[in-house]
């Protein structure tokens, strides 16, 4: 009897071992549930709607929905903020860029979180050319002309942008600390008021990305005088660039996704590969070219191309926007 009870407690001590065994090593692959991408501006503006085509294609990869939190406000430092508190296992992400991971350094004098120490990069979402645009009666039409006219009228001139620390408000401050000249910023809340003065003739210019700018200029409600980028624009192909005018910018907004820091590396690589498929995609490809943005070439879908972007606009941008003093707190 007592070997007969030994056996039969042997027996469940193994079963029991089996099943725990079992479970641990049947852990759910990720993901097995939705995916949260916050967004830390309005809906409606250019960086959601790129974060939502984008999106929708890495669902598609991934097997689940992505849904996403539109959290605006503070320059991106509101949704920045929810999303670094979120657990770091993948089911939220940030979308971040240009505005939340350099321009704020500078513009914050104590910002709620670190752009290299508390997140890490998932990977690039896509970028867009910065244009200098003015009204259309300014009485400039090349980069040279408008500095000339610039520097007769620096007192009086004014550009607008979608408000401090935003990409338009940082590609202005960039072109002006180039060209040696200064202008009356005119923060609005948003880019299409800005715009909409700009064209109205109440400002004179403003910097803002093609994606949001081509429509108004191929309207000839504003007149574009430069690209603030390296290469012309198929979609401008008479409109010259900063460099050939003796000024090598490369001003361009850019996006990518970001995860909480301390995310598995299993995570990471799996939303890394979905994010590259997405970006991959043909039909999405040539959707956003439709708009003026440029996806990312397959050499810079990694997570190391956004690191060094952010350490790029850390060491050369971030002490010319410093030096406007133009802090937001």
């Amino acid at each position: 009897m007592l070997r007969r009870t030994r056996f039969v407690l042997a027996l469940m001590a193994a079963g029991a071992t089996a099943l725990f065994g079992s479970a641990a090593s049947a852990q759910p692959t990720f993901p097995n549930r939705p995916v949260t991408l916050v967004v830390p501006f309005p809906p409606g503006g250019p960086s959601d709607a790129l974060a939502r085509a984008v999106a929708l294609k890495m669902a598609d990869q991934l097997g689940q929905p992505i849904v996403i939190e539109n959290l605006g406000g503070a320059n991106g430092v509101i949704g920045l903020t929810k999303a670094l508190k979120a657990p770091a296992d993948g089911y939220t992400l940030a979308f971040g860029g240009i505005g939340t991971h350099v321009a704020n350094v500078a513009l914050y004098k104590k910002l709620a979180y670190d752009p290299v120490e508390s997140f890490v990069p998932v990977g690039p979402a896509g970028s867009a050319p910065m244009l200098l645009l003015a009204r259309a009666d300014l009485p400039a039409n090349t980069l040279p002309e408008f500095i000339a006219w610039l520097g007769k009228n620096r007192d009086k001139a004014s550009y607008g942008s979608a408000g401090v620390g935003s990409i338009s408000h940082y590609g202005c401050v960039m072109l002006l600390s180039s060209i040696k000249q200064n202008a009356t910023h005119v923060p609005y809340k948003g880019v299409a008021p800005a715009m909409n003065d700009l064209m109205g003739g109440q400002t004179d210019f403003m910097c803002d990305q093609t994606t949001t700018a081509l429509p108004q200029v191929a309207g000839g409600r504003i007149k574009a005088i430069a690209v603030l980028s390296k290469e012309r624009l198929a979609s401008l192909p008479r409109t010259g660039t900063a460099t050939e005018a003796g000024y090598p910018l490369d001003v361009r907004s850019w996006n990518a996704l970001f995860a909480p820091r301390g995310t598995p590396a299993p995570v990471l690589a799996t939303l890394t590969q979905a994010l590259q498929n997405a970006v991959g995609d043909a039909g999405l490809i040539r959707q956003l070219q439709g708009v003026g943005v440029e996806l990312p070439k397959p050499a810079d879908t990694t997570s190391a191309a956004i690191a060094q972007r952010i350490a790029i606009g850390l060491r050369d941008d971030v002490p010319a926007l410093k030096a406007k003093g133009e802090y937001l707190d």
